[in-house]
């Protein structure tokens, strides 16, 4: 009997050796299959060399052609429309009544008030004889002139809402846009339709600020639109900003008259080319290596080794590239492509830093 319990010891004491040599070679091999961290492993980004880079300064901007003068037809009065006397495409001349709200019961009290008008005339006229005979009073006589006088002012207004019951044509131009017809309420405000007036153009552009500054108004602008090529139409500007946006950009606004011979329509895509040509040098780098918009621009830069954030002022956009006014200097390694994988202070290697000649 005891014998069979050492030999029972025995195996559960070789079990549990063997047991804790394979625990323990397990953690071994665990511990060498754990990958090896490496913290000072640069990351590899495409950079380049800030240079000053020769630019051909062809100023063209492009924009969409918009009406010289438009507006809403709207109705001023409440009422019934018993006539609407314009289509879709109708040329109608400023001034020009294209509508008509109810007006008879207007008409009525008009009739009523021009009566009343009579009265108090005769009235007056009356009273006025009366009092230089001392038979009746000062005040019987004001009193009738204050009727009169009433029925003045009433026959004004009625006159007033009558003619307002007369829809004019704000502008001269073209209906565009219908919306109401005849036998519908209106109500002040509502509008009936739409007109522009497009015998004269114009065209909305920014520009950067050095451009701004150099542009002058009445300056000849030529205007150029892929619907009639080999087409140039004559502008000028005029109108500058006097303030710009976040991005030092103006609102400049070009005018040209529309032709008879090529017609153009508002909303067409065009080109302002304002025949100005100037080699200059500039700071550009390329768009990509701007993070963030336009509004709040920053860039990396390659600072011994590591990236660093340096915020830009930027000018005009030339292509692929964009104009650095603020932030940058000749020979420093601006980041074009990896930002994603990258903050300030990361570990950096520019695999690329040709400068462009």
């Amino acid at each position: 009997m005891r014998n069979k319990i050492i030999a029972i010891i025995v195996v559960v004491l070789v079990i549990g050796f063997i047991g804790f040599k394979l625990a323990s070679n397990k953690k071994s091999i665990d511990e060498k299959k754990k990958p090896v961290l490496e913290s000072n492993v640069s990351i590899p980004v495409n950079a380049e060399t800030v240079a000053l880079q020769n630019v051909n300064d062809q100023l063209i901007k492009t924009g969409n052609l918009v009406p010289f003068k438009e507006a809403d037809i709207m109705a001023v009065s409440a009422g019934k429309l018993v006539a609407v006397n314009f289509v879709l495409g109708s040329r109608v001349g400023e001034g020009a009544v294209i509508a008509q709200v109810d007006s008879r019961g207007l008409q009525l009290n008009l009739e009523a008030a021009q009566l009343q008008k009579a009265k108090a005339d005769k009235d007056f006229k009356r009273y006025k004889v009366l009092l230089e005979g001392e038979a009746t009073t000062e005040v019987t006589l004001q009193d009738a002139k204050l009727n009169y006088d009433n029925a003045l002012n009433q026959i004004e207004l009625l006159n007033k809402q009558m003619s307002d019951n007369r829809i004019k044509a704000p502008v001269s131009g073209q209906i565009v846009s219908k919306v109401k017809e005849a036998g519908e309420f209106v109500n002040p405000g509502t509008v009936l339709g739409h007109i522009v007036d497009v015998s004269r153009l114009k065209v909305n552009v920014m520009v950067g600020e050095k451009d701004a500054y150099t542009l002058k108004p009445n300056q000849a602008v030529k205007v150029t639109t892929d619907i009639y090529p080999g087409v140039t139409f004559e502008g000028h500007i005029t109108f500058i900003s006097s303030q710009g946006d976040a991005t030092h950009n103006y609102q400049l606004e070009i005018q040209l008259v529309n032709r008879a011979d090529n017609p153009l329509k508002a909303g067409t895509f065009v080109y302002a080319d304002f025949s100005r040509e100037s080699n200059q040098q500039l700071l550009l780098i390329p768009r990509s290596a701007l993070v963030e918009s336009l509004k709040n621009p920053f860039v990396y830069v390659i600072q011994n080794g590591k990236a660093v954030i340096r915020k830009v002022n930027v000018g005009r956009e030339l292509g692929d590239s964009i104009e650095i006014l603020d932030g940058l200097q000749v020979g420093e390694q601006v980041i074009t492509a990896g930002q994603i994988n990258i903050k300030e202070g990361t570990l950096v290697r520019g695999v690329s830093s040709t400068p462009k000649k």
